[in-house]
């Protein structure tokens, strides 16, 4: 049987001018994964997830194509990861072959309820690394990547793709989205063979290494947010409010170049007021856009964190999920963690996952 894992992530700084070619993100990979299991099969396939039992997929062969008994499941990336990574195999001369794939997540609440770690980003990074270890496909971090953004873009059709970035690479990361322009003509136009081993248009994911004094802190306020859906209404906010939307993406630009410095300097101080600035600027972008960004609970868990000498903003899409707090190691956060509880904020207890070595993965 073969196993591989992928990490969730969260955002650091970035948000929503990420999705633009060539702006830059801070993001960081934490310590819960997706699982996929991988055993070879008979006559028939199947996909089954510890955490939708109910719903899943059994599949055959017809030649080389995978053929569905039941097309409408909760498996989209999933199965866009299967046919891409696939079809990758079959261009190298892999013959295909049947298996049972199952997958097991730490991505949600014991509830179901999801934290926005980027649970479908893993899912997709975990299953393209499994099925290359089945086809004995040798990988890169940068092959890896290509093939999961593949896939996942196939699936959502939006986003930067900085959450897959997380899952291959781990620890922290400065990411800079990829012309999602020229991917989609160079998909028509070219093999996918060639497509992954050719530098991509602007895409930049270079590993960060915090101070050692920076502690990472997650509070989750227990409501989910759709990240697909909060950014295509910042884009309708985009074609009407073109200049405004301009000196977003300028302010976020400067503001993470100068806190990619930080990172490289090794300053906290530094760090922390930009990460402030950044919960500054999307705060804006949220005034101008009618998204909302930061809700009333977020801007509670934020509120406090500040009041104790911490830096802290959303995370991600925002509108729900998970807030991440900056603040040296040597500070007590007992109290700061008292009021978010009594705010109905939980802590998550997660850590940075390191930097993965993927020679040792798979």
């Amino acid at each position: 049987m073969i196993t591989a894992k992928a990490p969730g992530k969260l955002y650091i700084a970035g948000e929503y001018a990420v999705v633009e070619t060539g702006y830059p993100s801070i993001i960081v990979a934490l310590d819960q994964f997706v699982t996929v299991e991988i055993s070879r099969s008979k006559s028939f396939g199947s996909i089954v997830s510890k955490q939708y039992r109910e719903d899943s997929v059994y599949w055959r062969r017809q030649g080389d194509q995978m053929i569905l008994d039941n097309r409408d499941n909760t498996f989209n990336y999933i199965i866009s990861a299967i046919h891409l990574t696939e079809e990758y195999a079959q261009i190298l001369g892999r013959s295909m072959d049947v298996y049972d794939l199952r997958v097991n997540s730490d991505l949600d609440s014991p509830n179901g309820k999801k934290y926005g770690l980027g649970s479908s980003a893993a899912v997709t990074v975990a299953t393209v690394k499994a099925l290359c270890e089945f086809y004995q496909i040798p990988l890169t971090k940068s092959k890896l990547f290509k093939l999961s953004a593949i896939a996942h873009l196939d699936v959502q059709g939006n986003g930067s793709l900085g959450d897959i970035a997380a899952s291959v690479y781990g620890g922290w990361i400065a990411y800079q989205s990829f012309d999602r322009g020229w991917l989609m003509a160079a998909r028509m136009n070219q093999p996918l063979s060639d497509l992954v081993d050719q530098p991509w248009p602007d895409l930049k994911i270079t590993q960060l290494t915090p101070p050692a004094n920076l502690q990472l802190i997650i509070g989750w306020t227990g409501s989910p947010a759709s990240t697909s859906h909060l950014v295509d209404k910042v884009a309708i906010a985009k074609s009407r409010e073109k200049e405004t939307y301009e000196r977003f993406l300028a302010d976020s630009k400067k503001c993470l170049n100068t806190l990619i410095d930080g990172f490289k300097q090794g300053s906290l101080e530094a760090i922390q007021n930009g990460i402030q600035r950044n919960r500054e600027i999307l705060n804006h972008l949220a005034n101008f856009s009618k998204v909302q960004i930061e809700t009333p609970t977020l801007k509670k868990m934020c509120d406090i964190a500040v009041q104790h000498a911490a830096a802290a903003k959303s995370s991600g899409a925002g509108g729900g999920d998970c807030g991440i707090v900056v603040i040296d190691k040597a500070r007590d956060i007992s109290e700061m963690i008292d009021r978010w509880r009594e705010n109905g904020i939980t802590r998550l207890s997660l850590r940075v996952h390191p930097v993965i070595d993927l020679d040792k993965e798979i």
